[in-house]
């Protein structure tokens, strides 16, 4: 769930914020002048056809329409990760998006790290991150009660009814709520489980046994309906995850059938597009 990864409010806005009012701003469609990256340092400079800017801009003004321009550093910006500051600089006309064979390579390779947000989509979960600890005190309490409605915001009372996969409704599929940026045709999914995915204390990594549960659930749930070239699976180190306390993992498929993805997902929504239409949960 994952998985999963926004707009400005100026810094004289009195109304308390609420999740959905944060992304009306940076969804308008604006004119923007050229920027371009400079690495040396990770910001941006502005050209326009009629003038030149020579001083770079930062990193949480890129991407972000001149006149919604913040007069300082957003609250939830200050102390990201040196990583997100890195995307956060980038023009999203410059972001490449990951081909289907490029995200079978990383996931063979465990290259996880190299998955990316758009950056103006990371920016938008960032945001909506930071509201939803303020409204639900975690992101977790969030997801327990809004996204896999397993009772309250209480970890401790997700009891599984049975073994690792033995009972269908100790998992549950839902699409990854902020996904990478992929190219068109490659559908997220995040597999929650009730249950906790066994892990070797030395590596972090899945245990033998462990990983072949979840390559026989991937086959009885997705490789039945979906070619198995377009079917790949992952589970984050546990220093990427977003989200602890709940087990999950990641599925990938390429140009699935909707009907069979909205199947399997019971209709699911993810949250990025509830954002987008201003829904509230």
């Amino acid at each position: 769930m994952p998985h999963t990864e926004s707009g400005t409010y100026v810094a004289e806005h009195r109304e308390a914020p609420t999740p959905q009012m944060s992304f009306t701003l940076v969804d308008e469609e604006v004119t923007k002048p050229h920027q371009r990256v400079n690495g040396a340092n990770g910001h941006v400079s502005l050209s326009h056809p009629r003038e030149q800017h020579d001083q770079p801009l930062p990193y949480w003004l890129v991407n972000v329409p001149r006149e919604q321009w913040p007069e300082t550093c957003p609250e939830w910006l200050r102390d990201t990760s040196e990583k997100n500051k890195g995307i956060l600089a980038t023009p999203d006309e410059e972001f490449e998006r990951l081909s289907w064979e490029e995200v079978k390579e990383i996931v063979r390779s465990n290259r996880i790290e190299l998955f990316r947000r758009v950056p103006s989509e990371l920016r938008r979960y960032l945001e909506y991150m930071h509201h939803i600890k303020q409204q639900y005190g975690s992101v977790m309490g969030f997801v327990l009660e809004k996204r896999l409605r397993w009772g309250d915001r209480n970890t401790e009372n997700v009891i599984p009814r049975g073994r690792p996969f033995e009972y269908d409704d100790d998992v549950k599929i839902l699409y990854n709520d902020w996904p990478y940026g992929l190219e068109p045709g490659i559908v997220h999914l995040v597999v929650w489980t009730k249950f906790g995915l066994d892990e070797d204390p030395d590596t972090g990594d899945l245990t033998d046994p462990m990983r072949r549960q979840i390559d026989e659930y991937v086959d009885r749930t997705f490789r039945s309906r979906v070619p198995a070239d377009q079917v790949i699976w992952f589970k984050n180190w546990r220093s990427l995850k977003s989200i602890h306390a709940i087990e999950h993992f990641h599925v990938m498929l390429y140009r699935p059938d909707p009907e069979f993805v909205r199947e399997v997902t019971e209709g699911d929504v993810p949250l990025v597009e509830r954002v987008r239409r201003g829904e509230s949960f």
